[in-house]
């Protein structure tokens, strides 16, 4: 059986968790949130097929979805290759279930991601399975004060929110100078961080101001974070195969959209468990999961292999260098070498001292070659560094 496959404009909140409401209950067609610039290519490209199809550049999309299905995300991943990620309406109350177990009860939302990557999608799932209002963060550029603003509108007894690295260190950064932010930040009973690794030094600054901050782990593919402060929350299962982190349980996506391959790869049954290749490397000890990086983040720097996720964790423990990100540079000496890139002040001596703490931690093949500065980093609208754009821009620069 199928179902109705509608794409939807994922900058109108009320519109997707309208739509996802009906989604969920079964009764109306799976939706494909999208930002409105995509939403708008992808009816020019239809329009523009009827008279040539070669100008058709994107996989085709389906009319119709398995009857499972409910939500389909767009993501590009690590590798910048498009992805669909197809989820039952099961896998997304599963989560929201596990999430509102994990974090102490049902709870009141506040939406400040976008509704077209996972985890803004989850917030409204949430609220809808929790029976409350989300509250809505105006659309815009992110910013502590508007973030506070909208803190005011939430009245449960419970109150959360989900944010990105990034925008966790603005709400830091302004609660540090502004009481009244840090109160509406100390407000919330939990604050998801999660898309990426969260700085030791801006998590334990968000503690020092009394903010619950939740570490969170998970992908589009297990229908959002299902791995909190590193112990896996639900019936999420984790274990460790030859060095990749897998994770199992009620929340895997149903695969992808329109690649069986790709599907085949990255999910496999054993013993009648379905488990999920993350394609992260790791451990699990005593129950506990800790991520060393992305398995393809690796250069090879005079013949030795270097985690640049590993490089970056230790670059961003620096003072002054909590945001930046590190990326790779062939080099003729050493075939591949590190680079910081930032968008902060670099002060003199910036380069010496990261030098040391990476060779300490890492070893010398993993010292950065140099630090470079643009003007601004450019992000995804998820706000994750948009490190294929940092890169290609170093490579440009290098001429």
């Amino acid at each position: 059986m199928t179902r109705r496959l509608e794409i939807i404009d994922g900058s109108d909140p009320a519109g997707v968790e309208a739509a996802l409401r009906t989604a969920l209950a079964n009764d109306g067609p799976a939706i494909l949130p999208r930002d409105r610039a995509a939403v708008v290519a992808a009816l020019l490209q239809r329009e523009q097929a009827l008279g040539d199809p070669s100008v058709v550049h994107d996989a085709p999309l389906p009319r119709e979805v398995s009857r499972a299905v409910a939500l389909v995300i767009e993501t590009s991943g690590s590798s910048g290759v498009p992805k669909r990620v197809a989820l039952s309406a099961d896998a997304l109350l599963a989560s929201a279930a596990a999430s509102e177990v994990a974090l102490g009860g049902p709870g009141q939302w506040l939406l400040a991601l976008p509704t077209h990557y996972i985890a803004g999608v989850q917030v409204l799932v949430r609220s809808i399975a929790a029976g409350t209002r989300p509250v809505l963060q105006p659309a815009g550029h992110f910013s502590a004060q508007v973030f506070a603003e909208a803190a005011a509108g939430l009245d449960a007894p419970l109150r959360y929110t989900s944010l990105v690295p990034a925008q966790l260190a603005r709400v830091v950064a302004a609660a540090q100078a502004d009481p009244g932010i840090r109160r509406a930040a100390a407000r919330f009973d939990g604050i998801l961080v999660g898309g990426q690794a969260l700085p030791a030094p801006l998590h334990h600054e968000a503690q020092e101001l009394g903010l619950t901050v939740v570490r969170t782990y998970g992908s589009s593919e297990t229908a959002g974070g299902c791995v909190y402060d590193g112990r896996p929350i639900g019936r999420t299962l984790a274990r460790v195969n030859e060095g990749e982190i897998e994770l199992s349980g009620p929340t895997l996506a149903e695969g992808y959209l329109g690649d069986e391959e790709l599907t085949a790869r990255k999910f496999r049954a054993e013993h009648g468990v379905r488990w999920y290749r993350t394609d992260d490397g790791g451990t699990v000890l005593d129950g506990i999961v800790s991520i060393t990086g992305r398995l393809d983040n690796v250069i090879i720097s005079g013949g030795v292999k270097v985690s640049l996720d590993r490089v970056e964790r230790i670059v961003q423990s620096q003072f002054g260098f909590e945001q930046a990100v590190v990326v790779g540079r062939p080099s003729e000496e050493w075939g591949q070498v590190s680079v910081v890139v930032t968008d902060g002040e670099v002060p003199g001596s910036a380069l010496e001292r990261i030098r040391s703490a990476v060779v300490d931690q890492a070893g010398r093949a993993a010292s950065p070659a140099e630090i470079v500065r643009m003007e601004r980093l450019p992000r995804l609208s998820s706000g994750k560094p948009d490190r294929l754009a940092i890169a290609s821009w170093l490579q440009a620069v290098a001429g």
